[in-house]
């Protein structure tokens, strides 16, 4: 039988970035293809995407990208992998509603190639196959993804919790993940986002109980704030609004085309004269309004944090307004959510972003879940994903204390292939991998270069030193100049600096002042060595010559 090869371009080690690579021979298919957010020292980064260098160097390979579902960790790097890929897209019909319209604002439509699935349905991919098989998350329409190989079912939980009570009634098959377990699954790659959770998360239905208490104390606007693919809490928020009597506006881009989509599909049943447009507001008094917002994350652009900057032309935050906090903090984001909160309240508003009765919950499984799974699938390998090393760890620490050997379980790292073979399973050689940072216009790539200046300037300031050389005698015309932005130090070093430099300058013969490179090189390092001497700086230090 041939080696089958299950490589992570991203998702394990982190959240976010989900992108894994399953080989057999000269056949591969990718599930996922999503993005993460950039950390606090990403300046100017608007998003991160895996580097695609492995599949771009075997794309005649690839038979098919397969989504589990819609969330933008799994689905947002689609469009800059089909610009340099051409592969089909396989994805159910809520997928399919959410992504078409943001594939064809970047692609040519010569370049997307979608075909649907339904959980349930056998897809061939060369000698791959792949089953989805629906599993509850916060978000319609989600699936686990089993590839069979010639060594035995992989089995992709992707994102996913145990909800008995889902909004849409759709549970999960979880008979069908009995069944595999009983035909054999060789290797569980399991969800471990939520893995330092005790017990069973609760039901996304338990969240309507606590909109009900929040909408019965508000006595002016509720504004609500989620995710714009979180299908779930907008209809919950329509159906508690309607009983409250109260008209329901969107808000944000993203959101307001969400919410037409998936209400033309039937994914939204909005309660007959609950929804209005956003410039219908004024019709109404305060107490009968509730608005549905993007900018749950922090987002520099989106509708809410521009509110709370009163800086949002269509919509200002009113003393008496309510905002609720329905979605969890992506990690990384947590700065710029409390900047948000802190200037609504500021402006009056009553922030609620936790409660005794739940206005969210996780769309993660928590450990009785994850064992649960483990009962279910009866895997001979553990591979926990979807995580940080600490959420990898506990998870094997869970599998060790069900009885798995720990030869049997593997910690997964980006660009490490896990290899099975007939008699074993181990880590193979490494593939090229890593990240890619997408600048804030969404289409340039930033490098690691062009992070450690901008982190510089940030940190330690910027000296710009200007002289005028005539080439042909070798001489300075006119004074140099120095400028300093964003530097802390004192005006006094500025001052020795800039002596040391003209000294230098000075000192060079007319040979050696037409040598351009040299003269550059050596402002700089006179300047560098004498401020970080006397101030310990290390500004940028931009030598600019200008050849007369």
């Amino acid at each position: 039988m041939a080696l089958v090869q299950v490589i992570p371009l991203g998702g394990v080690g982190e959240i976010g970035k989900n992108c894994t690579v399953v080989r057999e021979g000269e056949d591969l298919v990718l599930i996922d293809c999503g993005l993460s957010f950039p950390d606090e020292e990403m300046l100017g980064v608007d998003i991160v995407v895996p580097d695609f260098s492995y599949l771009v160097e075997h794309q005649t390979l690839l038979r098919g990208i397969f989504l589990t579902h819609a969330h933008e960790d799994h689905v947002g790097g689609l469009s800059y992998l089909l610009a340099q890929v051409r592969a089909p897209i396989y994805c159910t019909e809520f997928t399919e509603a959410l992504i078409r319209s943001k594939l064809e604002e970047r692609l040519p439509k010569d370049r997307i190639d979608i075909r649907r699935f339904k959980p349930g349905d056998i897809i061939t991919a060369g000698k791959l196959s792949v089953e989805p098989i629906r599993l509850t998350h916060s978000i319609p329409e989600n699936c686990a993804m089993a590839i069979r190989t010639s060594q035995g079912i992989m089995l992709f939980t992707g994102d996913f919790k145990l909800d008995f009570t889902p909004v849409d009634g759709k549970a999960s098959n979880l008979a069908r993940i009995g069944e595999l377990g009983r035909e054999g699954v060789l290797c569980l790659f399991s969800d471990s986002t939520n893995v330092e959770r005790p017990g069973w998360g609760p039901s996304e239905r338990a969240v309507t109980e606590g909109l009900r208490k929040v909408f019965a104390d508000a006595k002016g606007r509720i504004l609500l704030t989620t995710f714009a693919s979180n299908i779930h809490r907008m209809q919950q928020v329509y159906e508690v609004a309607a009983e409250r009597g109260r008209k329901v506006a969107a808000v944000g881009r993203r959101m307001e085309q969400n919410l037409d989509i998936c209400e033309r599909l039937g994914y939204v049943k909005i309660p007959k004269g609950t929804r209005i447009r956003l410039d219908e507001i004024h019709n109404y008094p305060d107490e009968k309004l509730a608005i549905l917002t993007t900018g749950s994350q922090g987002e520099p652009m989106s509708a809410l944090v521009q509110m709370s900057k009163a800086e949002y032309g269509r919509l200002q935050i009113r003393r008496g307004d309510t905002v609720i906090y329905s979605a969890r903090p992506i990690p990384g984001n947590e700065g710029a959510i409390w900047r948000t909160v802190n200037r609504l309240f500021d402006l009056g508003a009553n922030v609620i972003y936790e409660s005794k009765t739940p206005i969210h919950v996780s769309g993660h499984a928590y450990q009785e879940e994850l064992k649960a799974m483990i009962n279910l699938t009866k895997p001979f390998y553990l591979a926990p994903v979807h995580g940080e090393p600490r959420h990898q760890h506990m998870y094997l620490q869970i599998g060790a204390e069900m009885g798995h050997p720990a030869h049997r379980m593997f910690t997964m790292k980006a660009g490490v292939p896990l290899c099975f073979d007939d008699t074993s399973a181990y880590f193979g050689e490494p593939v090229i991998h890593g990240a890619i940072l997408i600048d804030n216009g969404g289409n340039s790539q930033v490098s690691t270069d062009v992070i450690k200046d901008r982190l510089t300037i940030a940190n330690e300031g910027m000296i710009i030193i200007t002289v005028a050389i005539d080439k042909t005698k070798g001489k300075i015309v006119g004074d140099p100049k120095l400028e300093a932005r964003a530097y802390s130090g004192s005006d006094k070093t500025l001052d020795t600096a800039f002596e040391h430099v003209w000294d230098h300058l000075n000192a060079l013969t007319p040979t050696e002042m037409k040598d351009l490179l040299r003269v550059k090189h050596d402002i700089a390092d006179v300047a560098k060595r004498l401020i970080q001497k006397r101030a310990g700086l290390k500004p940028m230090i931009v030598p600019v010559i200008i050849e007369i």
